[in-house]
């Protein structure tokens, strides 16, 4: 595989066997996945505005959820292995969809050239990542923590993308008509290890390589516990945790795709449009 980028270039950022037990975990936990929940919503939303009939859709995950099933005739289940390769057997997916499977990938470009391989022309990919504001509270507050107590900061909370950048990752995995957005949800909890308890749930525990593997001393978690009441607190003791749930749509390349207009080749001028006069200044045309 040639044009997968950045394929083992650096070492991982992530630790498979960590986020695979995270996973596996969540799945028997009985707490409330309300991202996920969330995310199929907002997943079935968006496929709901596209007017054409999926035959055969690719769901990377385990098992599709009920939001999801209607739109797609028929759908195969597949994920990333422990080396980071779709085992999604033979291609032709008119339809690939993910829920947060991309989250803990070290190669996101090369994972989208792969799920980009699996669709057929015109293909479409939809899928949903925690963004960069995800558990920026938590993120103070344990470096605060920790630069504290210990004189420093280890890695606890997961990197997450940026919705700025979405777009370009999905262009470097061959996507044709990028976009990507984000929706926004502040919880409040009535004190911190109820937001332990979700994270557990959801599998958002700390998968990063570089984490430490000793456990949180009792001082480290007291500042902890005590930063987070005073900086992301509200005044009926109720504690603040943020997430960003952002969406990528792309589509496989074909030639029936919009494409952008040549530059130079328009038929109307933008000072006609305006109403305004155009006055040229050292060889290039201003309106004014």
């Amino acid at each position: 595989m040639p044009d997968l980028p950045n394929q083992r270039a650096r070492p991982p950022l992530f630790d498979f066997s960590a986020s695979l037990h995270a996973r596996r975990r969540a799945l028997k936990l009985s707490g409330d996945r309300f991202l996920d929940r969330g995310a199929a919503e907002g997943l079935a939303d968006r496929l709901a505005a596209v007017t054409r009939k999926f035959s055969r859709g690719l769901w990377i995950g385990n098992a599709v959820p009920p939001e999801i099933a209607p739109f797609a005739l028929d759908w195969v289940c597949a994920d990333f292995d422990a080396n980071e390769f779709l085992n999604a057997g033979e291609a032709g997916f008119d339809l690939a969809v993910s829920l947060f499977s991309l989250q803990a990938i070290n190669d996101l470009p090369g994972a989208l050239v792969q799920i980009r391989r699996a669709l057929k022309p015109d293909g479409l990919l939809l899928a949903a990542l925690l963004g960069g504001g995800t558990l920026s509270e938590l993120r103070d507050s344990f470096a605060h923590a920790e630069s504290v107590t210990r004189g420093g900061a280890s890695p606890r909370v997961s990197p997450f993308s940026d919705v700025r950048d979405l777009g370009g990752l999905l262009q470097r995995g061959g996507f044709a008509l990028p976009v990507s957005d984000v929706e926004r949800l502040l919880v409040r909890y009535g004190d911190f290890f109820a937001l332990a308890r979700d994270l557990r749930a959801h599998g958002l525990t700390n998968v990063l390589s570089e984490r430490s593997r000793s456990f949180l001393r009792r001082d480290t978690l007291a500042a902890l516990l005590a930063h987070y009441a005073a900086r992301h607190g509200d005044p009926d003791g109720k504690l603040r945790a943020r997430f960003e749930i952002l969406y990528l749509t792309g589509w496989s390349p074909h030639h029936s795709q919009q494409k952008p207009l040549t530059p130079g080749s328009a038929k109307a001028r933008l000072a006609d449009a305006l109403g305004v006069s155009e006055t040229v200044i050292s060889g290039s045309k201003t309106s004014s």
